[in-house]
């Protein structure tokens, strides 16, 4: 509860910021996430809070305004991929074993996990060090290349139809004696 002689005690006020984000995200997880980044920023900005004023509304528009700013974010970056898939398209049409190669490995790549996607096109397709690439996600170089090794691992396990639900290894019929068994 806000108090005259504290009045800015958010703990008070989680409850209430809690129910809001799930009502926004309507996921629970994905609304602890927004709670703590709104968390985040109404300290950091805490010097702007009138004591005056309300501090759940306050709370609140911090929140809307970061769940807003992911929204933003998520279709922005949405549509960077969207726009790399059409280029890659268009870049140069393939004999139909490499498109079909092409196809399946820029399945895989999209098919990881958000976190380990980024990680690994920022340091195989951007060729960023490692550093700046954890710079760039703002994560720790260890996190970044614990993603990268698990990125690469799972590839390789697609490669191998070693994942669940992942469509086994084609194999090219034709060409040489070497290829066929």
């Amino acid at each position: 509860m806000t108090t005259k002689a504290n009045p800015f005690n958010v703990i008070g006020q989680i409850a209430a910021l809690r129910r809001y984000a799930r009502s926004l995200v309507r996921n629970p997880d994905e609304a602890e996430d927004l709670v703590h980044d709104a968390l985040v920023r109404a300290l950091e900005r805490k010097s702007t809070f009138r004591s005056s004023g309300s501090l759940l509304t306050w709370l609140m528009s911090i929140l809307h305004n970061t769940h807003i700013d992911q929204l933003r974010s998520n279709r922005a970056t949405e549509r960077r991929h969207a726009a790399a898939a059409e280029l890659a398209d268009l870049i140069a049409p393939a004999g139909q074993e490499h498109s079909v190669r092409l196809a399946q490995v820029r399945g895989a790549f999209l098919a990881l996990p958000e976190d380990q996607r980024e990680a690994l096109h920022l340091v195989a397709i951007e060729e960023l060090s490692y550093q700046e690439a954890a710079d760039v996600l703002n994560i720790p170089v260890g996190t970044l290349m614990s993603r990268i090794s698990r990125a690469r691992a799972r590839l390789r396990a697609m490669e191998h139809g070693d994942v669940e639900g992942s469509a086994p290894h084609l194999r090219i019929v034709g060409g040489s004696s070497d290829d066929q068994q």
